[in-house]
C-alpha cells in the first residue's frame, strides 16, 4: 500500500471538501490478490454465511454488495489493520481508529443499481462523526458506469432530514437531494488501486450500470475510538432495515 508521505495535506483537503482522492494505492498484485479473494470467497464461503452477508440486485442472482467482510473472512480483517492505513485514518477521525466494516459495493454490468443521495451517517450513526469510508477502485470507475458523485463541503451541514428509499442495501436516503447541479459534484473517475476517502456527512449518491463493464469497489469504515451510538439515528436506521432489509 503505497500512502502519501504528506499526511497534513490530506488531512486539509479532507476537512475541506469532506471527500479527498488518492491515486495508485495499491499495486497491480495487490488488486489482483483482492479479486481472487473476493472471487474465492463468493464461491466457497459465502453459500455457508447468514443470508445478510450479502444483498442481491434486482435480479435475484447477480451480488450487490458484499457485508461484514471483517466478521467473515480473515484475509479483508488482516487488510483493513495495514499499520500504514491506520496511521493515515487516524487524524481524519480524530483519534484511534476502529474498524467498523469491510463491504463491497459491486456495481455490475448491466445490472447494477443507483444509490440514492444520502448520508453515511444515517447507517453509521455515531456521534461526534468522526466516521470514514475508504473506497477502493478495484475495476475501472468511469462516467458510464456508475461512479460516485460527491458534494464538496456538504460534511459540515450537519445531518440533514432523511426518508426510506426502500432500495435493498441502501434503505435510507436524503429527503431532498441537495441543490447542487451534478457538473458542479466531484466525479469520481478512479483506476484500479485509486482510493477515495469521503466524511459520513459527505452526501453522495450513483447511478446505475448499463455498461458492459463492473464496478467493483472495496469499501473499509473507520470511527474514531471516542464516538458513541446515537439513539435517534440508530431507530431511524433500524427501522428503515426492517422496512427494507439488505439481504
Amino acid at each position: 500500500m503505497r500512502l502519501p508521505n504528506d499526511i497534513a495535506s490530506v488531512v486539509r483537503d479532507y476537512e475541506q471538501n469532506g471527500v479527498v482522492v488518492l491515486r495508485r494505492v495499491l499495486s497491480d498484485e495487490q488488486i489482483a490478490e483482492i479479486r481472487s479473494e473476493l472471487n474465492r470467497y463468493i464461491a466457497e464461503d459465502l453459500p455457508h454465511k447468514p443470508a445478510d452477508a450479502r444483498t442481491l440486485e434486482s435480479d435475484g442472482r447477480t451480488i450487490r454488495n458484499l457485508w461484514r467482510l471483517q466478521q467473515h473472512n480473515a484475509y479483508f480483517r488482516q487488510f483493513a489493520q495495514q499499520p500504514e492505513l491506520r496511521q493515515l485514518v487516524g487524524p481524519l477521525v480524530r483519534g484511534e481508529p476502529v474498524l467498523m466494516g469491510v463491504e463491497t459495493f459491486n456495481k455490475p454490468a448491466r445490472v447494477g443499481s443507483g444509490v440514492p443521495y444520502h448520508q453515511d451517517n444515517a447507517y453509521f450513526c455515531q456521534t461526534p462523526p468522526d466516521v470514514l469510508t475508504v473506497w477502493i477502485a478495484i475495476d475501472r470507475v468511469t462516467p458510464a458506469n456508475g461512479p460516485v458523485y460527491y458534494v464538496l463541503g456538504s460534511h459540515r451541514w450537519g445531518m440533514l432530514p432523511t426518508r426510506q428509499s426502500r432500495v435493498r442495501g441502501n434503505s435510507i436516503g436524503l429527503a431532498e437531494p441537495p441543490d447542487v447541479p451534478k457538473d458542479e459534484q466531484l466525479c469520481a473517475t478512479l483506476e484500479p488501486g485509486d482510493m477515495v476517502i469521503h466524511h459520513c456527512q459527505t452526501i453522495h449518491h450513483s447511478e446505475p450500470n448499463r455498461t458492459e463493464h463492473s464496478r467493483l469497489g472495496l469499501l473499509l469504515v473507520f470511527r474514531g475510538a471516542h464516538t458513541q451510538t446515537d439513539p435517534r439515528l440508530r431507530s431511524t436506521y433500524e427501522e428503515a432495515l426492517a422496512t427494507t432489509p439488505p439481504a
